[in-house]
C-alpha cells in the first residue's frame, strides 16, 4: 500500500544543492526510479534500477534521501506492486509475448496457446503474419491471419493485403526511413511503420488483456516496463524504428521513453541460459548422435530430488504456462571459472546473431567480449532455398505469375513446406511429401499447357519425385540440398568467430532461437564444433529469447559492458598542420588556418563501453539569438579513419540540441554560451542528453537515425 516514489531524469543534477527537484511528477505517474550512478569507475549518469530492487518510499521520507546507494531488499520480501516486465518476441516466423509480476521475479508467464495452427506443432507463439483489409484496416494477426487470408476467394484476395515475415524487410533496408514501404503478397504496398504498429497494437492489448485476468489489481498502461526484442546485428536506425512503432501503436508515450527497453536478441537469451539447470538443457556432447536428437527426450544427467525439481514438474503440467527460474545462477555455472567464456548463437527465423560473454562473479552480471556479429542465415534461407528450386522447375515467370494471381494458394504452398521442414533430419532414408495445392495444378496447365508431373520429366531434377497422389516428393538429397548453403553459412562464421583472439577458449556454445531446434543444424554444429567446446541447447529452445527478455526487463543492467558495433563520431574543424593534413582540407577563416572534415571520435569499432558510461562534449551556437543546434554524426566499421570524408565513412543520424531562449542578462554572447551534450553507447541504444551550463537548465536533446 505503500506509494512508489518516481523521480524526473531532468530533476537529478550535479551541481544542485539538492539532488531532487521540488517540481518532481506525481508519485504514482511514473513506476521507474533512477539515481546517479555512484560507481567508481563510471562518470556519473542515470541508470534504470532493476524493478526487482525498486525501493518503496513513503513521501514522508523524502527530505532524507541521499545520493548513497540503497540496499536492494530481496525480491521475494517486497510487498506487492502492480508492476509488470512485458517483452514482446517480434521474430521474423513467428512472435509471441511474456511477463512476469515484480513482486515475484522467478515466474515467468508465457502466453495463452494461440487457437488455429499446424498439426503437430507447438503453438507457444504466433505467426509474424498480418491481414489488413482491402481499406488499410487492421484485421487480425497470427493464425488468424493466416487462415482469413486462405478463406478469401482469390480474386477478392488480390484487394486485401497480408504481410508474412516481414521483419526481414528491417534488416535488409540499407536507407530505413519512416516512409520506408512494405509489399503485400498481392502487390500492394503500405507504410512499414503502419505494418509493425499494427503487430505491436495487437500483442499489446492481448498482452494487457491476459495479465488482468490474472492479476486482481487494475493495471494502467504506465505501470507496465514493455522491452521488443531485437537482432543483436540491428543497426541503430532498425533499433529506432521499432521505438517508434512502439509509440504509434500506444505501448508507451514518447514522454516516457524509459517505459520501453530494446533487447538484444543473443543477449536475452544469454541472461536466460545464466540460470539454468542441468535437467534443463540438452548436451549435444552427451549424446549418442542418431537420426537427428530430439528435443523432447531426456537426455540430461540424474538430478537429485529437490522441492524446486518438484515446481518444475508442475509447470511441465499440460496447462501450466508459468516457467520458474532460479534467484541466483544456475547449476551450468558451478562449472564455469571466472573469466570462461561461452558463445550464443540466436538462430532464428530471418537472422543468426553472435555474441561473446564473460560471466562476473559473484554479482552474476555479463560482460561482453567482442563486438556482436552475424547476418542474414536464419531459417528462411531453407524457404528461399525450395522456392529457387520451384522456379527452376516449373520457371521463374510461372512462379511470379502464381504469387501475383493466386496468392493465398502460395501461402498455403509455403505453409506446407514448413510443415514439413520441421521433421527433416541427417538420417532419414526416406523422401518427404509435400502437397501441391490444386490450384497450382490447374494454374501451371493453363500456363505451360502442360502436366506439373511433365514439368517435372523435363527438368531433370532426380532428386524431386511426382507422387500421384498430388505431392512433391522431396529425397533426403533434395533437403540436404536446401538446408546446406544456410547451414554452411551459420559454421562459417562460428568457426571464424572463434579464430579471434578475445574468442579464445570459449568453453559452451549455447543454440537458440527457433532454427536451433532443427536436427539438421544440431548435427552439423556437434560434427564442426564438438571437438572445441561443449554445445548446449535449452529445452523449450524457441522461448529462450522471450524468457531472458522478461529478465532483462526486470534488471536492464544485468549486461554491465558491451563491445561497440561501430566508431562513431562528428566531424570538426581543427588547426591546421602542414606536412601532416592534406592542402585539400585547408580553410581559412578569420586570418587562421583550419583543417575541415576531421573526425572527433565517440567510440570506436569493438570498444568496451560500460553500462552508464558516458562521453561528453561542448558545444556552442554560432549566432546569438539561435533556437536550434543540428549535429551530424557519421560512422565507419573501421577505427582506422582520420576524416569524415574517408572511404567507409558515411553519416548516419544527427544530434538535435533545441535552445531554450538565452535569459537576460546571462549571455553576454553566442560564443559564451556552451551546452555541453552526454552521450551514452554502453545501452541497447544510443542516447543523448544536454545542459546549457550558463543557466543549469536541460536541454531538450533529440538523437535520429531515420531522416536521412
Amino acid at each position: 500500500s505503500l506509494p512508489l516514489l518516481s523521480l524526473s531524469l531532468s530533476s537529478l543534477s550535479l551541481h544542485s544543492p539538492s539532488p531532487f527537484s521540488r517540481s518532481s511528477p506525481s508519485p504514482l505517474s511514473l513506476p521507474f526510479l533512477s539515481l546517479l550512478s555512484t560507481h567508481p569507475l563510471l562518470s556519473p549518469s542515470p541508470l534504470p534500477l532493476p524493478l526487482t530492487s525498486l525501493p518503496l518510499l513513503s513521501l514522508s521520507t523524502l527530505p532524507l534521501l541521499s545520493l548513497s546507494p540503497l540496499p536492494s531488499p530481496s525480491p521475494l520480501s517486497l510487498p506487492f506492486l502492480s508492476l509488470l516486465s512485458t517483452p514482446i518476441d517480434f521474430g521474423t516466423t513467428s512472435s509471441g509475448y511474456a511477463f512476469s509480476f515484480t513482486q515475484d521475479p522467478e515466474a515467468i508467464h508465457m502466453m495463452r496457446r494461440w487457437e488455429g495452427g499446424d498439426p503437430g506443432v507447438a503453438n507457444q507463439k504466433s505467426p509474424t503474419s498480418l491481414l489488413l483489409t482491402p481499406e488499410l484496416k487492421f484485421h487480425s494477426f497470427g493464425f488468424a491471419a493466416r487462415d482469413n487470408y486462405h478463406d478469401l476467394d482469390p480474386e477478392e484476395a488480390q484487394h486485401w493485403l497480408y504481410f508474412d515475415k516481414f521483419k526481414m524487410k528491417i534488416h535488409s533496408t540499407t536507407d530505413l526511413t519512416m516512409e520506408t514501404e512494405l509489399e503485400a503478397v498481392s502487390g500492394r504496398k503500405v507504410r512499414a511503420i503502419e505494418v509493425f504498429s499494427h503487430a505491436l497494437r495487437f500483442f499489446r492489448v492481448h498482452a494487457l488483456k491476459e495479465v488482468k485476468d490474472q492479476s486482481s489489481s487494475l493495471l494502467e498502461g504506465d505501470e507496465v516496463r514493455w522491452v521488443i526484442t531485437v537482432p543483436a546485428v540491428w543497426r541503430q536506425p532498425a533499433k529506432q524504428f521499432m521505438r517508434e512503432a512502439a509509440y504509434l501503436a500506444g505501448l508507451v508515450s514518447p514522454d516516457t521513453p524509459e517505459q520501453l527497453l530494446i533487447a538484444l536478441e543473443p543477449e536475452a537469451a544469454s541472461i536466460y541460459c545464466r540460470k539454468l539447470r542441468l535437467h534443463q538443457v540438452i548436451d549435444l556432447s552427451l549424446r549418442p548422435m542418431t537420426n537427428g536428437l530430439s528435443l523432447e527426450s531426456d537426455g540430461s544427467r540424474p538430478f537429485d530430488s529437490s522441492f524446486r525439481q518438484a515446481r518444475e514438474q508442475l509447470r511441465k503440467a499440460r496447462h501450466s504456462r508459468t516457467f520458474l527460474v532460479e534467484r541466483g545462477t544456475g547449476e551450468l555455472w558451478s562449472e564455469m571459472q571466472t573469466g570462461d567464456r561461452y558463445i550464443v548463437a540466436d538462430c532464428g527465423g530471418g537472422t543468426v546473431d553472435l555474441t561473446v560473454h564473460q560471466i562476473e562473479q559473484p554479482q552474476g552480471t555479463l560482460k561482453e567480449l567482442y563486438k556482436v556479429s552475424g547476418g542474414p542465415y536464419g531459417a528462411v534461407g531453407v524457404d528461399l532455398a525450395f522456392e529457387a528450386m520451384l522456379c527452376k522447375i516449373f520457371g521463374e515467370d510461372f512462379i511470379e505469375s502464381f504469387k501475383a494471381k493466386r496468392p493465398a494458394a502460395w501461402v498455403d504452398l509455403t505453409i506446407a513446406f514448413e510443415a514439413r521442414k520441421r521433421t527433416a533430419t541427417p538420417g532419414r532414408s526416406n523422401a518427404l511429401n509435400i502437397s501441391l495445392p490444386f490450384s497450382f495444378i490447374d494454374f501451371y496447365k493453363r500456363y505451360r499447357g502442360q502436366s506439373v508431373e511433365t514439368a517435372l520429366r523435363k527438368s531433370n531434377m532426380n532428386i524431386v519425385k511426382w507422387s500421384s497422389q498430388g505431392m512433391l516428393r522431396l529425397t533426403p538429397e533434395a533437403m540436404n540440398e536446401l538446408f546446406q548453403p544456410t547451414i554452411n553459412n551459420i559454421i562459417k562464421h562460428i568457426e571464424e568467430l572463434m579464430q579471434r583472439q578475445e574468442v579464445q577458449g570459449v568453453r559452451f556454445l549455447f543454440l537458440v532461437g527457433g532454427f536451433a531446434e532443427s536436427p539438421m543444424l544440431q548435427r552439423a554444429a556437434q560434427n564442426a564444433l564438438g571437438q572445441t567446446c561443449r554445445i548446449i541447447i535449452p529445452q523449450d529452445v524457441g522461448l529462450t529469447i522471450l524468457k531472458g527478455a522478461v529478465l532483462f526487463g526486470l534488471d536492464p543492467t544485468v549486461v554491465r559492458v558491451r563491445r561497440c558495433p561501430l566508431t562513431y563520431g562528428v566531424g570538426v574543424l581543427n588547426r591546421f598542420v602542414e606536412g601532416r593534413h592534406p592542402r585539400d582540407k585547408l580553410l581559412v577563416k578569420e586570418g587562421r588556418d583550419w583543417c575541415t572534415d576531421i573526425l572527433d571520435r565517440f567510440v570506436s569499432v569493438d570498444q568496451s563501453v560500460a553500462l552508464g558510461e558516458v562521453v561528453r562534449r561542448s558545444y556552442t551556437p554560432a549566432r546569438s539569438g539561435q533556437r536550434k543546434i543540428i549535429i551530424n554524426i557519421y560512422c565507419s566499421v573501421s577505427d582506422d579513419v582520420v576524416y569524415i570524408s574517408d572511404p567507409g565513412v558515411r553519416k548516419c543520424g544527427a544530434i538535435t540540441l533545441d535552445l531554450p531562449e538565452a535569459l537576460p542578462g546571462t549571455v553576454a554572447g553566442a560564443e559564451r554560451r556552451e551546452i555541453r551534450a552526454t552521450m551514452q553507447f554502453g545501452d541497447t541504444e544510443i542516447k543523448v542528453t544536454a545542459v546549457d551550463m550558463a543557466t543549469n537548465q536541460t536541454v531538450r536533446a533529440a538523437i535520429d537515425f531515420l531522416s536521412n
